[in-house]
């Protein structure tokens, strides 16, 4: 039997309220949305990409991905995109990534498969350094009626619902792929990178 298949997503559900209330992810890098970015470096990795946008959504889907909005109304954050995604994925892996961190590892999905694989765990979280990266993570796609009710309860903090679960952290040596665009000027900078 080969490895389990994985839907991605690119979580853009945001206000992006740090970048001044624009949509983050169609902030142009080297002339293209940043969730361009995010789904060139993600898409190859994955068997099926969805973007997460709760706004905006003719836009997200002229980069030719599935659009789906949060099924928990009043911008509840990234679980309520991972939770969305769990919903609705043709695949039994999930792996998230922010539509504002166009430098992500190209092994990304791989890496945290292989310790998904190992057994014991039902969620695999990056981590660069001393820091660990929640909004980048591989889960099962069954855990999504327990988020579901972690979200229902009130609970928001990524953080927080990992700390519930059976997580396994994977080490990344580069700090710098996990980079996230927040404002403006972040933007500026990051911009000659690519």
């Amino acid at each position: 039997m080969g490895a389990p298949a994985i839907t991605g997503v690119i979580l853009a559900g945001g206000l992006g309220r740090r970048m001044g209330g624009v949509d983050k992810g169609l902030q142009l890098l080297a002339g293209r949305p940043l969730a361009a970015h995010v789904a060139a470096r993600l898409g190859p990795q994955v068997d099926e990409l969805l973007i997460n946008a709760n706004q905006n959504a003719a836009a997200y889907a002229a980069l030719g991905y599935p659009v789906v909005a949060d099924r928990i109304a009043g911008f509840a954050g990234p679980l309520a995109g991972l939770h969305t995604a769990l919903s609705v994925a043709r695949h039994p892996l999930v792996v998230t990534a922010p539509c504002d961190s166009p430098f992500l590892p190209a092994d990304l999905v791989a890496r945290l498969a292989a310790a998904l694989a190992d057994g014991g765990h039902d969620i695999a979280i990056a981590r660069s350094a001393e820091r660990i990266h929640p909004v980048f993570c591989l889960c099962q796609r069954s855990l999504a009626a327990p988020l579901g009710a972690f979200l229902a309860a009130g609970h928001r903090r990524f953080s927080q619902w990992l700390d519930e679960q059976r997580t396994v952290e994977v080490s990344f040596p580069d700090e710098a792929a996990f980079a996230n665009i927040n404002t403006a000027a972040e933007l500026a900078l990051l911009a000659p990178r690519n």
